[in-house]
């Protein structure tokens, strides 16, 4: 097992990415600590972490507050015991690919607190708890937004944010033998891709979901498994010498920038 006796934290449990990393990672021995604001669909997270065997909890946190975060660290230790593993997977986009002009502040400001302030708070509370523990691993999931224009204004900047602070965690961190990478997916078959995908077909976007459909040379969207499969190898000592790296995730999407998957421009 990969994680056998490891305590982790997972961010944005209730769905998608993070509550694919649950499983994978409890069924890998992890004892896991679910965080979301989703209260029902961390708990359903949780259960089906324990009916397959694994040891689970689940925390209502907003990961943007402080005080939240505090106490799912606190829960976690009383619980479990310290944390050598941090995936920091929640993330919203309250934008909804507008242009930068007709986003609204609150959203851009909630974006931002939920995707990079949010990354950093957990960062802030684990990390003395991985000290203690003699180290670990962060994976913090950023987008392949960060690096191409995938998305809205607000949603790039924070995942270009958190690419970042991945950087710069890492090389101040090394020292406690903890690492830290930024996970970057493509685009994914998420519960949030799927209200972003709403939205557009509102909004009548039909050349922008045609674009979406097609991001990937594999002839297929990213599952969420596909993403926390990575996570699993950052979490594990299969990346012992992996750190302060961007792991991009994208089926070769952004190896085309701008040809199509049939190679014509």
């Amino acid at each position: 097992m990969k994680l056998k006796d490891k305590v982790a934290i997972i961010t944005g449990a209730a769905g998608g990415i993070g509550q694919a990393g649950a499983t994978l990672f409890a069924g890998e021995g992890a004892k896991v600590a679910l965080v979301d604001v989703k209260e029902d669909g961390i708990e359903a997270t949780a259960q089906r972490v324990r009916d397959e065997g694994g040891t689970a909890i689940a925390i209502k946190a907003d990961i943007s507050r402080a005080e939240d975060v505090r106490r799912a660290v606190e829960t976690t230790v009383a619980c479990l015991g310290r944390p050598t593993v941090l995936f920091n997977n929640a993330g919203i986009n309250a934008e909804h690919r507008l242009p930068l002009f007709e986003i609204a502040e609150e959203d851009f400001d909630r974006t931002i607190a939920v995707n990079l302030r949010g990354a950093w708070l957990m960062m802030k509370y684990v990390v003395p708890q991985m000290i203690q523990a003699g180290g670990g691993s962060i994976i913090n999931t950023a987008s392949i937004s960060a690096f191409i224009a995938a998305s809205s204004a607000g949603y790039s900047a924070s995942k270009g944010g958190v690419v970042a602070m991945t950087r710069v965690a890492a090389v101040e961190l090394g020292r406690y033998n903890i690492r830290v990478n930024a996970l970057c997916p493509g685009a994914t078959v998420t519960p949030l891709a799927a209200e972003q995908r709403v939205e557009m077909q509102a909004r009548g976007m039909p050349a922008a979901l045609e674009m979406v459909d097609k991001m990937s040379v594999l002839g297929r969207l990213s599952d969420p498994m596909d993403q926390a499969r990575m996570a699993l190898f950052l979490a594990s000592d299969d990346a012992a010498f992996a750190t302060g790296a961007p792991f991009i995730i994208d089926g070769g999407w952004t190896s085309i920038s701008g040809v199509t998957p049939k190679g014509k421009n």
